[in-house]
């Protein structure tokens, strides 16, 4: 195991400087799954809760939860995304999210993949509680990476 980038000698927390690296084409994969009664599901799928189309509107959630993980993330760095596609397709026994983010620069975008699928799915939990309270959301995972000096990286 190699020493933590976000921790310095003196154990402190710091922002990693990254104004030496060279810039290139980085993209991560990140997904979720908000598990629901087929009910809720056949409500979701539907398109016509009260409060609109749970699809979209976690889609759209998604996006912009991505560029804003600056903000929520502490040491991570703004970034200049170039692409961002969040997908809520439904699966057996709920909603699975699917999110890709790229940009080319000088980090990588893992964060920020994972930060849309969370967001989509916290967004999902919300428009359909009123119909169940029991979903769970599970799974938030990164399964690819692609770029940088660490290489690609693909879950097993």
């Amino acid at each position: 195991m190699g020493r933590l980038t976000h921790i310095d000698e003196q154990g402190r927390a710091r922002m990693v400087d990254v104004s030496d690296k060279a810039e290139t084409a980085r993209e991560a994969v990140a997904e979720g799954f908000v598990r629901m009664s087929p009910e809720t599901l056949a409500l979701a799928i539907s398109g016509t809760g009260r409060k609109g189309d749970v699809r979209a509107v976690a889609e759209i959630a998604g996006v912009m939860a991505a560029k804003k993980t600056s903000d929520l993330i502490p040491l991570c760095h703004p970034l200049a995304l170039s692409k961002v596609e969040v997908s809520v397709e439904p699966a057996e026994g709920g909603l699975a999210v699917r999110a890709l983010v790229r940009l080319k620069g000088r980090t990588g975008v893992e964060m920020e993949a994972l930060t849309a699928v969370s967001v989509a799915c916290l967004t999902i939990y919300d428009m359909l509680k009123a119909a169940e309270k029991g979903m769970v959301i599970e799974a938030v995972r990164l399964v690819e990476k692609t770029g940088g000096k660490s290489g690609d990286w693909r879950a097993e």
